[in-house]
């Protein structure tokens, strides 16, 4: 094949050289704008992973590249006047220049043609190439020429950043954070050779406004930035090699993602590479870790397919299909990493402690779990945890080791929770005339014995017009609260669980069979009228239309919400919650898809607000002052014009000032024109958001399905608690479990069940053992 590669960074270069080395008899050119042996950049970085991808590919150039790289595995993180330092991270980083010298020197060793000061200005100047790869960079040529067919996603982030560089040597990637009059400002360090260190310094537009920055040059934008980390600079001085550039030196990060990434230009096919195609943030340094792979896998796939021209297109397509995994993936995690140092300084910087603040930095990405850190550094881990603990008032003995979080306890007014996990309410469609029966208390009582520190109830109903089903459990009538004190008495009496019960109203959504029957069908027959914010159909065409609310609704539905919350605390449940989320009555005057109201109820979000306040206050003066409250929000309503995380916080901040203790955030559920985006924890942001803002403690749900998901958002200070709803449905003894497969073996089993608790942690451990072997030699663990 005739290849050419327009752009000599990083992919164009490994490329060419990687299909060189394939087969000698390819006829390629790499063309590069700038002089030869010439670039401009200071160190890039990437993972100990990329070059043991690399060692196999090609060992010659892997081999001069780590003679000239340096490695390092620790972390060190300067904030508030404290220094601390976790290990065992791994990272390869070397100059930018250094690097690409040797890969130009290596392809020319290998017979690939580069052409440089050559300024390629479209893909038809190479008509007879049966291949062009455009590794032409963020500002690709050739992706802004075929934009309608690449349809490139490309989002503008908000901080703004310089890229400088200093003799000072570090010997650890180094994070330092300083707080200015107008705002934090933070470094991102690192060494990339025995005598430089690459300096970028980050901070949020705002902040750069306050300060003049976009009015300043170059020097005065060093000058500013020696002076403000002057005490770790020590004299040192900050430099640039961008002196080529006019005006300010400070850049806002473009995230790149195409929705296509080859086309067929009538000669040759076009497939775009490295940041042409795609961008991460260098939060945590990924671009060249993209780049390098992309070479890798699109001549694995010209390997395993053919590399003769009749094969490019089904090469291409097979290339975008299997490398956007590993893209999306990697992407999203540098999003996670990039977002966290966008709003870092609002929202972690002053709340903070350094400990925790650590932590929350080093899990940024999603990527790195609790159980992770433990494998990169027991000792920093173990300390941290210790501190942890202490903070949640456990008092440890000198050399005690300290619970994982989720095993801390919790106190919030006059109720102490032995843990973090909490099984989340789950309708469960099981109760017979509103009463919550034997089905009820066999559900609710093993999990209550299944370890987690507090049990909720499903969304209890507060008249027989509030049911989603006529199989929801009500508490109106003596017989309802004569079944929830069998409940809560068993509880209490067996198990050290505190139970929690969620009361709510389904409105637009109530009259409908149970799921299995038909979810959110309206019932075949005996339909009651439903109420809402304002009418409304659920289903389009489908769902019963609800009826508007009255003022005299209001007053009656709020005289029950106070009537069940009596009962509530008669009856000695522990923790109370209002239901406001999912679309159901509250939250249908919340959400202005759902609340087209023009009266005081309605319009802005103050308004939209009242009647759920209202509800909230009058529960909360009848509900005992020593036990705890929480408001079950939808954070997203995932839909345009819905309601927004920004709303979240306001929303929070309202409940807060009315006496509730924590926010419980969910999302969705509102409108059935939701577009949600799942992934593992995927709520876990708008708790950490509403906590972090609002200033309220939260209770994180969603995806959340095993120990280190929950140790890892409890120990960043993301929520308070976890409340874990599927995993508990597959197994009440979750709790236990988990404690057990992490090797946590101090937590108490009912008495009852004791006996099975050695056994489980044996065959955890066997397990563990087991797969550590097979890791090392499968010889060796098939003899085991």
């Amino acid at each position: 094949m005739k290849i050419v590669c327009i752009g000599g960074g990083p992919a164009g270069l490994y490329f060419g050289l990687l299909m060189k080395m394939r087969n000698p008899a390819h006829d390629i050119t790499v063309v590069e704008r700038n002089k030869p042996y010439d670039t401009f950049g200071w160190g890039v970085v990437f993972s100990d992973a990329t070059m043991d991808n690399m060692r196999q590919w090609d060992p010659v150039t892997a081999a001069e590249i780590e003679q000239a790289f340096n490695h390092w595995d620790d972390i060190e993180l300067g904030f508030k006047g404290e220094v601390i330092r976790s290990g065992g991270h791994g990272f390869v980083g070397i100059g930018r220049k250094k690097l690409l010298n040797i890969l130009q020197a290596r392809c020319e060793q290998l017979g690939v043609k580069l052409v440089f000061e050559t300024d390629v200005e479209s893909d038809t100047d190479y008509p007879d190439a049966d291949l062009i790869i455009a590794s032409d960079g963020i500002n690709s040529r050739i992706r802004t020429k075929y934009a309608e067919v690449f349809k490139p996603d490309l989002v503008v982030r908000p901080n703004r950043f310089i890229w400088l560089g200093t003799n000072k040597l570090f010997d650890a990637f180094t994070f330092l954070f300083e707080k200015t009059e107008h705002g934090w400002f933070q470094a991102h360090i690192y060494k990339f050779d025995e005598k430089t260190t690459t300096f970028i310094v980050e901070c949020p537009e705002s902040v750069w406004l306050a300060h003049g920055l976009d009015k300043a040059d170059q020097d005065q934008s060093i000058a500013f930035c020696e002076q403000l980390f002057a005490s770790n600079l020590q004299g040192a001085k900050l430099m640039t090699n961008a002196r080529h550039l006019r005006g300010s030196a400070w850049l806002n990060f473009q995230r790149v993602k195409c929705e296509q990434w080859s086309l067929y230009n009538g000669r040759s096919h076009v497939v775009l590479m490295g940041d042409a195609v795609h961008t991460a943030h260098f939060a945590i340094g990924s671009g060249t870790k993209l780049a390098i792979e992309d070479a890798i896998e699109l001549t694995r796939l010209f390997g395993e397919m053919g590399d003769g021209p009749d094969q490019i297109p089904h090469v291409l397509e097979r290339y975008q299909t299997l490398r956007n995994v590993d893209v999306l993936r990697l992407q999203n995690a540098a999003w996670n990493a990039m977002e966290w140092f966008e709003v870092c300084g609002t929202r972690y910087c002053d709340q903070l402690d350094a400990p925790q603040f650590m932590y929350s930095m080093l899990t940024r990405s999603q990527r790195i779990s609790h159980e992770n850190l433990r494998l990169r550094d027991a000792n920093w881990l173990g300390g941290y945890e210790r501190w942890f603990a202490e903070r949640a008032g456990m008092q440890l003995a000198d050399g005690e080791a300290a619970p994982p979080p989720m095993f801390t306890p919790y106190t919030v007014r006059g109720l102490r929770l032995k843990n973090r996990v909490v099984v989340s309410p789950m309708a469960q469609y099981s109760a017979v005339d509103g009463v919550a029966g034997d089905y009820h208390l066999v559900h609710l009582g093993a999990r209550a014995m299944g370890g987690a520190g507090l049990v909720f109830c499903e969304m209890t109903c507060v008249s027989p017009e509030a049911r989603i089903t006529e199989a929801c459990p009500g508490l109106y009538r003596p017989d309802h609260v004569q079944a929830f004190k069998r409940i809560v008495d068993w509880v209490h009496a067996n198990t050290d669980a505190k139970f929690a019960l969620q009361l709510g109203h389904a409105g637009a959504k109530a009259s409908t069979r149970v799921p299995w029957e038909g979810i959110d069908q309206p019932l075949e027959s005996g339909n009651w009228p439903i109420v809402s914010a304002s009418p409304q159909q659920y289903l389009e065409g489908i769902s019963q239309v609800s009826r508007a609310m009255t003022r005299a609704d209001m007053d009656e539905v709020k005289a029950q919400f106070v009537a069940a919350t009596r009962a509530a605390a008669d009856i000695g449940v522990d923790w109370l919650e209002l239901h406001c989320a999912h679309g159901y009555l509250l939250s249908s005057f919340i959400s202005p898809l759902t609340n087209r109201r023009d009266d005081e109820y309605g319009g802005s979000l103050a308004n939209r607000l009242r009647y759920p306040l209202e509800v909230f206050a009058a529960m909360r003066a009848v509900w005992p002052q020593q036990r705890p409250m929480s408001v079950r929000i939808s954070a997203h309503d995932w839909v345009e014009g819905g309601i927004t995380p920004a709303d979240a916080v306001e929303i929070a901040r309202a409940f807060k000032a009315a006496g509730a203790d924590l926010i419980d955030c969910s999302s969705g559920q509102v409108s059935k024109k939701e577009k949600p985006v799942y992934g593992r924890m995927f709520q876990t942001p708008f708790a950490d958001r509403i906590r972090q803002e609002a200033g309220i403690a939260t209770i994180a749900v969603g995806a959340i399905s095993e120990a280190d998901h929950v140790n890892s958002i409890i120990a960043a200070g993301r929520a308070d608690l976890c409340a874990v709803a599927r995993p508990h449905l597959a197994n009440p003894a979750w709790t236990l479990s988990e404690a057990a497969k992490i090797g946590y073996t101090a937590l108490a089993w009912p008495k009852q069940y004791r006996s099975g608790k050695q056994q489980m942690e044996a065959n955890f451990q066997r397990e563990k053992a087991q797969a550590a072997m097979a890791a090392l030699s499968p010889v060796r663990a098939a003899e085991a």
